[in-house]
Protein backbone atom coordinates (compact mmCIF):
# COMPACT_ATOMS: atom_id res chain seq x y z
CA UNK A 1 0.00 0.00 0.00
CA UNK A 2 0.68 3.40 -0.59
CA UNK A 3 0.48 6.94 1.59
CA UNK A 4 1.11 10.30 0.20
CA UNK A 5 0.91 12.64 2.87
CA UNK A 6 0.60 16.37 1.16
CA UNK A 7 2.28 19.37 3.31
CA UNK A 8 5.74 19.43 4.70
CA UNK A 9 4.74 21.35 7.59
CA UNK A 10 4.85 20.37 11.04
CA UNK A 11 1.86 17.64 11.12
CA UNK A 12 2.36 16.54 8.02
CA UNK A 13 6.17 15.43 8.38
CA UNK A 14 5.03 13.70 11.82
CA UNK A 15 2.17 11.82 10.48
CA UNK A 16 4.77 10.85 7.77
CA UNK A 17 7.08 9.58 10.69
CA UNK A 18 4.14 8.25 12.03
CA UNK A 19 3.12 5.83 9.70
CA UNK A 20 5.75 4.81 7.91
CA UNK A 21 5.72 1.10 9.04
CA UNK A 22 2.43 0.72 8.14
CA UNK A 23 2.76 0.87 4.42
CA UNK A 24 5.25 -0.35 1.76
CA UNK A 25 5.67 3.54 0.16
CA UNK A 26 5.03 7.12 1.66
CA UNK A 27 5.64 9.78 -0.42
CA UNK A 28 5.42 13.60 1.01
CA UNK A 29 4.33 16.69 -1.35
CA UNK A 30 5.04 20.12 -1.01
CA UNK A 31 5.48 22.89 -2.73
CA UNK A 32 9.26 23.92 -3.91
CA UNK A 33 9.92 26.45 -1.48
CA UNK A 34 8.82 24.18 1.50
CA UNK A 35 11.30 21.02 0.85
CA UNK A 36 14.53 21.74 1.90
CA UNK A 37 18.14 19.62 0.24
CA UNK A 38 18.29 18.30 3.43
CA UNK A 39 14.76 17.17 3.54
CA UNK A 40 14.55 15.61 -0.10
CA UNK A 41 17.94 14.24 0.08
CA UNK A 42 18.40 13.07 3.83
CA UNK A 43 14.94 12.93 4.90
CA UNK A 44 15.84 14.89 7.81
CA UNK A 45 14.87 18.67 8.81
CA UNK A 46 14.93 20.91 11.47
CA UNK A 47 12.76 23.13 10.53
CA UNK A 48 10.11 23.71 11.44
CA UNK A 49 10.32 21.47 13.96
CA UNK A 50 13.46 18.27 13.98
CA UNK A 51 12.41 15.05 11.73
CA UNK A 52 14.39 11.98 10.37
CA UNK A 53 12.12 10.42 7.91
CA UNK A 54 12.87 6.25 6.91
CA UNK A 55 15.04 5.93 3.72
CA UNK A 56 12.00 5.01 1.56
CA UNK A 57 9.90 8.34 2.12
CA UNK A 58 10.06 9.91 -1.09
CA UNK A 59 9.63 13.45 -1.07
CA UNK A 60 8.44 15.65 -4.15
CA UNK A 61 7.47 19.28 -5.20
CA UNK A 62 5.38 16.71 -8.30
CA UNK A 63 1.72 16.32 -7.25
CA UNK A 64 1.05 14.07 -10.11
CA UNK A 65 3.63 11.73 -9.32
CA UNK A 66 3.00 12.14 -5.37
CA UNK A 67 -0.72 10.73 -5.84
CA UNK A 68 -0.27 8.19 -8.27
CA UNK A 69 -1.02 4.68 -7.06
CA UNK A 70 -1.45 6.05 -3.80
CA UNK A 71 -4.21 4.10 -1.20
CA UNK A 72 -4.60 7.17 1.17
CA UNK A 73 -3.56 10.85 0.52
CA UNK A 74 -3.27 12.50 3.57
CA UNK A 75 -3.97 16.12 3.29
CA UNK A 76 -2.22 18.06 6.00
CA UNK A 77 -2.88 21.63 3.99
CA UNK A 78 -3.32 24.82 5.40
CA UNK A 79 -7.23 25.80 5.65
CA UNK A 80 -6.37 28.72 3.23
CA UNK A 81 -4.58 26.30 0.64
CA UNK A 82 -6.95 23.28 0.87
CA UNK A 83 -9.18 25.25 -1.87
CA UNK A 84 -6.20 25.72 -4.53
CA UNK A 85 -4.93 21.99 -3.50
CA UNK A 86 -8.03 20.50 -4.45
CA UNK A 87 -7.84 22.11 -7.58
CA UNK A 88 -4.19 21.17 -8.28
CA UNK A 89 -5.47 17.39 -7.08
CA UNK A 90 -8.34 17.57 -9.82
CA UNK A 91 -5.69 18.82 -12.33
CA UNK A 92 -3.28 15.82 -11.30
CA UNK A 93 -5.58 13.10 -11.95
CA UNK A 94 -7.05 12.03 -8.41
CA UNK A 95 -9.51 8.90 -8.59
CA UNK A 96 -12.30 9.22 -6.63
CA UNK A 97 -11.51 5.34 -4.86
CA UNK A 98 -8.40 7.02 -3.46
CA UNK A 99 -9.16 7.72 0.12
CA UNK A 100 -8.71 11.73 0.77
CA UNK A 101 -7.96 12.18 4.42
CA UNK A 102 -8.26 15.91 5.86
CA UNK A 103 -6.01 16.37 8.92
CA UNK A 104 -6.35 20.37 9.00
CA UNK A 105 -8.37 22.06 11.35
CA UNK A 106 -9.75 25.54 10.08
CA UNK A 107 -12.71 26.99 8.44
CA UNK A 108 -12.62 28.89 4.96
CA UNK A 109 -12.70 32.77 4.89
CA UNK A 110 -15.09 33.98 3.46
CA UNK A 111 -16.73 31.48 2.62
CA UNK A 112 -17.20 30.18 6.07
CA UNK A 113 -17.20 26.45 4.64
CA UNK A 114 -15.88 23.63 6.79
CA UNK A 115 -12.94 21.73 4.98
CA UNK A 116 -15.34 18.66 3.76
CA UNK A 117 -17.23 21.16 2.52
CA UNK A 118 -14.44 23.22 0.87
CA UNK A 119 -13.17 19.24 -0.48
CA UNK A 120 -16.74 17.95 -1.45
CA UNK A 121 -17.19 21.59 -3.60
CA UNK A 122 -14.03 20.74 -5.78
CA UNK A 123 -14.15 17.35 -5.38
CA UNK A 124 -17.74 15.66 -4.77
CA UNK A 125 -17.08 11.94 -5.38
CA UNK A 126 -14.27 11.76 -3.52
CA UNK A 127 -13.86 9.44 -0.64
CA UNK A 128 -13.43 11.33 2.42
CA UNK A 129 -12.10 10.79 6.06
CA UNK A 130 -11.56 14.06 8.30
CA UNK A 131 -8.93 13.11 11.08
CA UNK A 132 -9.09 14.93 14.09
CA UNK A 133 -8.19 14.46 17.64
CA UNK A 134 -5.49 16.17 20.76
CA UNK A 135 -2.08 15.19 18.72
CA UNK A 136 0.73 18.02 19.30
CA UNK A 137 3.04 16.95 16.91
CA UNK A 138 5.79 17.28 19.31
CA UNK A 139 4.31 14.61 21.69
CA UNK A 140 3.45 12.19 18.95
CA UNK A 141 7.42 12.41 17.73
CA UNK A 142 8.54 11.84 21.16
CA UNK A 143 6.57 7.95 21.01
CA UNK A 144 3.90 9.29 23.50
CA UNK A 145 0.67 7.58 23.15
CA UNK A 146 -2.24 9.67 21.64
CA UNK A 147 -5.71 8.77 19.96
CA UNK A 148 -7.78 10.53 17.49
CA UNK A 149 -11.19 10.61 15.04
CA UNK A 150 -11.30 9.05 11.73
CA UNK A 151 -14.92 10.75 11.05
CA UNK A 152 -16.92 9.94 7.45
CA UNK A 153 -20.24 9.43 6.41
CA UNK A 154 -18.76 6.59 4.35
CA UNK A 155 -17.73 4.70 6.93
CA UNK A 156 -16.26 1.85 5.02
CA UNK A 157 -13.78 4.21 4.00
CA UNK A 158 -13.66 5.35 8.21
CA UNK A 159 -12.72 1.95 8.93
CA UNK A 160 -10.45 1.40 6.35
CA UNK A 161 -8.65 4.67 7.34
CA UNK A 162 -8.96 3.59 11.44
CA UNK A 163 -7.30 0.09 10.21
CA UNK A 164 -4.11 1.34 8.47
CA UNK A 165 -3.52 3.86 9.85
CA UNK A 166 -3.62 3.09 13.77
CA UNK A 167 -0.04 2.11 15.44
CA UNK A 168 -0.12 -0.51 18.13
CA UNK A 169 0.92 1.95 21.47
CA UNK A 170 1.12 5.05 19.84
CA UNK A 171 -2.02 6.19 17.94
CA UNK A 172 -5.26 5.02 18.28
CA UNK A 173 -8.38 5.98 16.12
CA UNK A 174 -11.72 5.59 16.73
CA UNK A 175 -14.34 5.95 13.92
CA UNK A 176 -17.21 8.61 13.94
CA UNK A 177 -20.14 9.56 11.44
CA UNK A 178 -20.39 12.58 12.50
CA UNK A 179 -18.39 15.00 10.61
CA UNK A 180 -19.53 18.17 11.39
CA UNK A 181 -18.98 17.67 15.32
CA UNK A 182 -15.28 16.50 14.70
CA UNK A 183 -14.75 19.18 11.97
CA UNK A 184 -15.92 21.85 14.50
CA UNK A 185 -14.26 20.96 17.56
CA UNK A 186 -11.06 20.44 16.04
CA UNK A 187 -11.36 23.46 14.61
CA UNK A 188 -12.93 25.83 17.12
CA UNK A 189 -10.66 24.61 20.25
CA UNK A 190 -8.29 26.52 18.26
CA UNK A 191 -9.57 29.88 19.80
CA UNK A 192 -10.19 29.03 23.30
CA UNK A 193 -6.03 27.78 22.80
CA UNK A 194 -5.35 31.22 22.35
CA UNK A 195 -7.39 32.95 25.11
CA UNK A 196 -5.56 29.82 27.39
CA UNK A 197 -2.34 31.06 26.62
CA UNK A 198 -3.21 34.97 27.17
CA UNK A 199 -4.65 34.23 30.63
CA UNK A 200 -1.25 31.79 31.29
CA UNK A 201 0.81 34.64 30.61
CA UNK A 202 -1.17 37.16 32.78
CA UNK A 203 -0.85 35.02 35.37
CA UNK A 204 -4.41 34.93 35.54
CA UNK A 205 -4.25 31.34 37.95
CA UNK A 206 -5.93 27.87 37.38
CA UNK A 207 -9.09 28.86 38.24
CA UNK A 208 -9.36 31.09 35.05
CA UNK A 209 -7.61 28.36 33.10
CA UNK A 210 -10.66 25.94 34.22
CA UNK A 211 -13.46 28.72 33.81
CA UNK A 212 -12.01 29.59 30.04
CA UNK A 213 -11.76 25.94 29.63
CA UNK A 214 -15.41 25.24 30.15
CA UNK A 215 -16.83 28.62 28.87
CA UNK A 216 -15.20 28.14 25.92
CA UNK A 217 -16.43 24.46 25.72
CA UNK A 218 -20.02 25.77 25.92
CA UNK A 219 -19.10 28.08 22.65
CA UNK A 220 -17.85 25.54 20.78
CA UNK A 221 -21.44 23.42 21.77
CA UNK A 222 -23.52 26.07 21.15
CA UNK A 223 -21.89 26.84 17.57
CA UNK A 224 -21.41 23.53 16.72
CA UNK A 225 -25.11 22.42 18.02
CA UNK A 226 -26.78 24.87 15.58
CA UNK A 227 -24.74 23.98 12.42
CA UNK A 228 -25.86 20.42 13.13
CA UNK A 229 -23.13 18.45 15.22
CA UNK A 230 -24.25 15.64 17.51
CA UNK A 231 -23.43 17.54 21.22
CA UNK A 232 -22.29 14.58 22.68
CA UNK A 233 -19.56 14.77 19.62
CA UNK A 234 -17.87 17.68 21.21
CA UNK A 235 -17.39 16.14 24.39
CA UNK A 236 -15.07 13.21 22.65
CA UNK A 237 -11.42 13.35 21.24
CA UNK A 238 -11.92 16.32 18.74
CA UNK A 239 -13.94 18.32 21.00
CA UNK A 240 -13.03 18.43 24.59
CA UNK A 241 -9.90 15.80 24.27
CA UNK A 242 -8.27 18.67 21.80
CA UNK A 243 -9.61 21.17 23.67
CA UNK A 244 -7.66 19.73 26.81
CA UNK A 245 -4.40 19.26 24.87
CA UNK A 246 -4.06 22.73 23.13
CA UNK A 247 -5.14 24.80 26.08
CA UNK A 248 -2.50 23.27 28.31
CA UNK A 249 0.38 23.16 26.64
CA UNK A 250 2.93 25.44 25.12
CA UNK A 251 4.00 23.21 22.41
CA UNK A 252 0.32 24.37 21.02
CA UNK A 253 0.78 26.80 18.35
CA UNK A 254 -2.01 28.83 19.45
CA UNK A 255 -1.27 28.71 22.79
CA UNK A 256 1.76 30.11 22.28
CA UNK A 257 -0.49 33.18 19.88
CA UNK A 258 -2.48 34.00 23.10
CA UNK A 259 1.13 33.89 25.31
CA UNK A 260 2.77 36.55 23.00
CA UNK A 261 -0.35 38.26 22.90
CA UNK A 262 -0.62 38.50 26.75
CA UNK A 263 2.37 39.99 25.90
CA UNK A 264 1.30 42.89 24.50
CA UNK A 265 2.97 41.83 21.28
CA UNK A 266 0.82 42.24 18.08
CA UNK A 267 -0.28 39.78 15.76
CA UNK A 268 1.78 40.20 12.76
CA UNK A 269 5.16 40.35 14.74
CA UNK A 270 3.78 37.41 16.58
CA UNK A 271 2.83 35.65 13.54
CA UNK A 272 6.37 36.06 11.86
CA UNK A 273 8.25 35.09 15.17
CA UNK A 274 6.51 32.02 14.91
CA UNK A 275 7.15 31.03 11.49
CA UNK A 276 4.41 28.46 11.24
CA UNK A 277 0.78 28.39 10.76
CA UNK A 278 -1.40 29.00 13.96
CA UNK A 279 -4.97 28.36 12.19
CA UNK A 280 -7.21 29.87 15.84
CA UNK A 281 -5.98 33.50 14.31
CA UNK A 282 -7.96 33.49 11.08
CA UNK A 283 -10.91 31.04 13.17
CA UNK A 284 -11.53 33.18 15.56
CA UNK A 285 -12.79 36.00 12.98
CA UNK A 286 -14.42 32.75 11.32
CA UNK A 287 -16.64 32.18 14.72
CA UNK A 288 -16.63 35.53 15.17
CA UNK A 289 -19.30 35.78 11.97
CA UNK A 290 -20.91 32.26 12.53
CA UNK A 291 -22.04 33.56 15.52
CA UNK A 292 -23.70 36.83 14.68
CA UNK A 293 -25.62 34.69 11.32
CA UNK A 294 -26.40 32.49 14.19
CA UNK A 295 -27.51 35.16 16.61
CA UNK A 296 -25.31 33.08 19.14
CA UNK A 297 -23.35 34.74 22.04
CA UNK A 298 -19.46 33.58 22.15
CA UNK A 299 -18.04 36.29 24.24
CA UNK A 300 -14.65 34.17 24.60
CA UNK A 301 -14.39 33.82 20.69
CA UNK A 302 -15.28 37.66 20.71
CA UNK A 303 -12.13 38.51 23.02
CA UNK A 304 -9.45 36.87 20.94
CA UNK A 305 -10.79 38.75 18.03
CA UNK A 306 -10.29 42.06 19.30
CA UNK A 307 -6.91 40.78 20.96
CA UNK A 308 -6.10 39.71 17.25
CA UNK A 309 -7.49 42.59 15.38
CA UNK A 310 -7.51 45.48 17.71
CA UNK A 311 -5.49 47.48 19.71
CA UNK A 312 -7.11 46.51 22.63
CA UNK A 313 -4.83 46.09 25.63
CA UNK A 314 -4.98 42.75 27.64
CA UNK A 315 -6.57 44.13 30.91
CA UNK A 316 -9.37 45.62 28.95
CA UNK A 317 -9.68 42.68 27.39
CA UNK A 318 -10.09 40.71 31.12
CA UNK A 319 -12.73 43.55 32.32
CA UNK A 320 -14.56 43.35 29.22
CA UNK A 321 -15.53 39.41 29.78
CA UNK A 322 -15.61 39.41 33.68
CA UNK A 323 -18.05 42.70 33.99
CA UNK A 324 -20.52 41.07 31.47
CA UNK A 325 -24.24 40.83 31.84
CA UNK A 326 -24.79 37.76 34.65
CA UNK A 327 -26.66 35.04 33.23
CA UNK A 328 -27.83 31.16 33.89
CA UNK A 329 -25.16 28.59 32.77
CA UNK A 330 -26.40 26.43 30.02
CA UNK A 331 -26.39 22.99 29.92
CA UNK A 332 -26.31 20.46 26.92
CA UNK A 333 -25.91 16.91 28.20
Amino acid sequence: MKLTVLGAGCWGLTLAWLLSNNFEEVTIWGRTCDISEDLKVNKHTLKPLEVQLQDKVVVTDNLKEAISGADIILSVIATSGTRDVCEKLKDAGIKPEQILVNASKGIELPSLMRMSEVIKEVLPNQKLVILSGPTLAKEVLAGKPTAACAASTDMTAAEFVQKTCSVPGKFRLYTNSDVIGVELGGSLKNVIAIASGFAHEMGLGDNCAGTLLTRGMAEIVRVSVKLGANPSTLYGLSGMGDLIATCSSPMSRNYTVGAMLGKGKKIDGILKELGSVAEGVKTSRAICELAKKLNIEVPVSNAIYEAVYTDITPQELLNKLMNRKLKEEERYI
